[in-house]
């Protein structure tokens, strides 16, 4: 099965309609399988007098917002989420988006989504994970600031209050991620649960997410953004379009190269295996009825022949011909 690659668009619109369109455009230009928003009212989410996280301070341009304001500020409306979601119907790409809360989960399950998709935040969060796996379509589930005995409630809950399936993704909710926070091989720690794993990458570059799949990693959630010098808290963390092209084209790539796991020449060694595999020759010329032996056999290059798999069954019998140096030598 192909990975599925989500192409984060998260608040990186701005608040701008124009600009969420623009971001589908370049996550189905990319080659992404779905393009994900964050859809929230900020009122039910935060207080007013909440702070900004520090990775919040150091990208804004207004240091001095409240995270109150900041959401806000980026804060579309549902029927520009319906408008979204008919931009993405149109050009070909799945419409994702994570509900941050009660309202705003009811109003993305009238859209029909493919997937619920959880973020790191709501892991602890029982009562509304219950209402998530009410609705009974697949969950996506990251899992940031956790532990695995975290990780095990939140994904309990899930399926006994009716998600017909979880998938896990390792996360490390930090923007960027500094790569010794990775802790990539903890994706492997997922796989106690019996599920599909993923991983949602916060590190600057795409080395990390190409490694996760190598790693077996079935989906891959990456940021992106049209401009990462524009003001906002997950633009600097986030790859370009052109970045975004380039991880998606790795990923399908590794995916060619990790074949099926069966160690097998394929058909071009098959054929390359005949002009570089040795076989055993002649070492001097040899008359009809000699011993064959170490001292008038050797191995080369020929391109036909007894491979030297035959070494032990050819050495101690008898010459059945005459037989030149460099000659293949034959039994029968």
């Amino acid at each position: 099965m192909a990975v599925y690659i989500i192409a984060e668009a998260g608040v990186n619109h701005n608040g701008n309609l124009e600009l969420a369109f623009k971001l589908c455009d370049a996550a189905k230009e990319a080659g992404a399988d779905a393009v994900k928003f964050q859809t929230w009212k900020t009122e039910k989410i935060v207080t007013d007098t909440a702070q900004l996280a520090r990775y919040q301070e150091n990208n804004i341009g207004n240091k001095h917002q409240s995270q109150f304001e900041m959401l806000k500020s980026l804060e579309l409306s549902y029927s520009q989420f319906v408008d979204i979601r008919d931009y993405c119907n149109s050009i070909g790409i799945n419409f994702l988006s994570t509900p941050d809360e009660e309202e705003s989960l009811e109003f993305l399950c009238s859209l029909k989504l493919p997937w619920l998709k959880v973020g790191s935040g709501e892991i602890t969060n029982v009562p509304y994970l219950r209402k998530i796996a009410s609705k009974k379509l697949p969950v996506i589930l990251s899992t940031g600031m956790s532990t695995l005995a975290q990780v095990a409630i939140a994904y309990d809950t899930l399926l006994e209050y009716g998600a017909p399936s979880v998938v896990l993704l390792h996360c490390t909710s930090n923007y960027p991620c500094p790569m010794d926070e990775v802790n990539l091989k903890a994706m492997n720690a997922l796989r106690v649960f019996g599920c599909s794993v993923g991983y949602s990458d916060h590190t600057e570059g795409i080395e990390v997410p190409i490694a996760a799949v190598a790693m077996g990693a079935e989906i891959i959630e990456k940021h992106f953004t049209l401009d990462k010098m524009m003001d906002g808290p997950d633009h600097k963390a986030s790859l370009d379009p052109i970045e975004l092209k380039q991880m998606v084209c790795s990923i399908r790539n590794i995916e060619k190269a990790l074949g099926d796991g069966i160690k097998k020449p394929n058909s071009s060694e098959k054929e390359i295996s005949k002009t570089v595999q040795k076989t055993i020759v002649a070492s001097c010329a040899i008359m009809r009825g000699e011993i064959l032996g170490e001292n008038n056999l050797t191995v080369k290059r020929t391109g036909k022949g007894l491979i030297p798999y035959n070494w032990d069954t050819i050495i101690g019998t008898t010459a059945i011909r005459d037989f030149s140096i460099d000659e293949p030598i034959v039994l029968k």
